[in-house]
């Protein structure tokens, strides 16, 4: 559905081995196909549908596919586990520093290497301090990867580094490295095809250059490098999608012909690339890893870094709404504090979930609890169709609009995530494909406009509490669409492309730059 970066075993999550993964039951969710339609069996021989990175300019359309063919993306792509607070400023860049660093090695470079610099542009050089960027650069550098970096030595290692001015690159290959020098953030400076950019530079003994590469962060953890980007060049493999889709209209026109609902149709896609087990449990994997970032956060307490001085407020407000008892009068109270512990987590450069991006963490993870604690029969097999219907709800942001801050705004981040929870919860509650549709139009109808002015460059003001509201937007979004029979006025690509259109519309100062909105009206202490 939408680009896709190659990314290292390291990165993917881990795959069951097939001959001791115990069965598991087919998934539920095949349904009868209405009486006004007719059955039909899915065509011989599939269009062929390709992984692609980017080929067009980013700056433009966020729109990733390549020559008009639908796009095969994973929901695994969607939901990786990595670090806080930022997909596209910290698990992006992070990834592509490690990218430089394998490159290097894999062209006989690294050897020859004696110093390494990074320049980081446009959004990344406006809020990279507060996104932890340069940490996640030096991360990627000496060989650690989002998804298993160790959380807890993270900020040890990185002040080793500025401390003794040195850098094992891979882990393998020491060089100097000062931070002051090697590691330039440039504020007000871009480059052409995406405001998340950053050029890494390798030079030899010498001093000349042994490799320059530019990569993208494109939101969501997705990194492209320069040569996918400003002209037509893409890379593709052979994966074949039984039931590729671009749009709405098409994913409710297969479920109709096939008389699958959507989570049942994206397991169908998913087995392109996994078996059914494989699939269950990597599923359940993330989420259990989001169960855990929810414990942590609603046990830890203390001043989030950064300077804001914000503190923790989800684990104190869990324990006053344990004593007053009653849980399930206060649903919704509790669905934000789930979605809070996770963006404290997030804030605090904890192990998060991208779900599609870390500054939406919480929403997705929120509602997921809401389901499994408070709506009668949840079980893992409704995780299973939830995070399924879910990331079919993502691909059609990312693949027509963009789900990066930097590109149209919040809205693409907190907005596609409380339209992809909403949708995913009215898949989980028994609704049709046409209701499950209708919640995530109302889930992303209500958050267009939505500007990324974070307070000081930080994923915490107004982002955690932002969470929070959008989750309980989605569960009622949810709910409405329940309360109908699937038919309304305004379609979810409608109110896609209005969000599209509206980023492009709106200006840089709103979109992760903190030059505008409560960024710069709220003084940092």
């Amino acid at each position: 559905m939408s680009a896709t970066v190659r990314r290292s075993p390291a990165d993917r999550p881990s795959r069951p081995n097939r001959a001791t993964a115990p069965p598991v039951p087919p998934i539920a969710g095949a349904r009868s196909a209405p009486p006004q339609h007719r059955t039909v069996a899915p065509p011989a021989r599939p269009p062929r549908t390709r992984r692609t990175t980017p080929t067009r300019n980013l700056a433009d359309n966020g729109v990733y596919h390549a020559l008009g063919v639908p796009v095969a993306i994973s929901v695994f792509d969607l939901f990786s586990i990595g670090i806080g607070p930022s997909s596209s400023h910290t698990v992006g860049p992070m990834r592509a520093a490690r990218m430089f660093a394998q490159r290097l090695k894999k062209e006989g470079l690294l050897a020859h290497t004696v110093s390494v610099r990074a320049e980081l542009f446009g959004s990344l050089g406006a809020t990279g301090h507060g996104h932890g960027t340069p940490k996640a650069v030096l991360l990627g550098l000496a060989g650690n990867s989002p998804r298993t970096v160790d959380v807890e030595t993270a900020d040890a290692e990185v002040e080793r580094i500025k401390e003794s001015g040195r850098i094992e690159v891979l882990g393998m290959h020491g060089i100097a490295f000062d931070f002051d020098r090697d590691l330039v953030l440039h504020r007000r400076k871009a480059l052409p095809y995406h405001a998340n950019g950053m050029t890494m530079a390798a030079h030899d003994e010498r001093g000349e250059p042994l490799l320059t590469k530019t990569y993208y962060s494109v939101g969501g953890g997705f990194v492209v490098d320069e040569d996918a980007v400003g002209e037509d060049r893409i890379k593709l493999d052979d994966t074949v999608l039984k039931y590729p889709f671009r749009t709405g209209d098409e994913l409710l026109r297969l479920t109709r012909e096939t008389g699958l609902s959507i989570s049942a149709l994206m397991l169908e896609n998913e087995r392109a690339w996994r078996t059914e087990d494989e699939i269950r449990a990597g599923l359940l994997e993330i989420w259990r890893v989001m169960q855990s970032c929810v414990s942590r956060g609603l046990s830890r307490e203390g001043i989030l870094p950064g300077g804001l001085r914000v503190r923790r407020r989800a684990a104190g407000s869990a324990r006053q709404l344990r004593a007053e008892g009653d849980p399930q009068a206060r649903a919704m109270e509790w669905i934000t504090l789930y979605a809070m512990a996770v963006n404290e987590e997030n804030a605090a450069g904890g192990r998060v979930v991208t779900a599609p991006t870390n500054g939406a963490a919480g929403i997705i993870p929120a509602v997921l609890h809401y389901y499994m604690n408070f709506v009668p029969g949840a079980d893992d097999e409704g995780v299973v169709r939830f995070l399924l219907a879910a990331g079919a709800i993502g691909m059609l942001f990312k693949e027509n609009a963009s789900i990066s801050g930097a590109e149209v705004g919040c809205q693409g981040e907190v907005g596609s995530a409380c339209s992809m929870a909403a949708g995913a919860l009215a898949e989980v509650l028994g609704g049709t494909p046409e209701q499950v549709e209708n919640a995530a139009e109302i889930g992303m109808e209500h958050n267009l406009g939505l500007t990324c002015d974070p307070v000081g460059g930080l994923v915490q003001i107004p982002c955690i509490e932002r969470n929070g509201m959008a989750a309980v937007k989605a569960v009622t979004a949810a709910r409405m669409a329940m309360r109908g029979d699937g038919n309304h006025l305004v379609s979810l690509d409608k109110v896609i492309k209005t969000m599209k259109e509206t980023g492009a519309d709106m200006s840089v100062k709103y979109k992760e730059t903190a030059r505008g909105g409560l960024a710069v009206n709220i003084i940092e202490c």
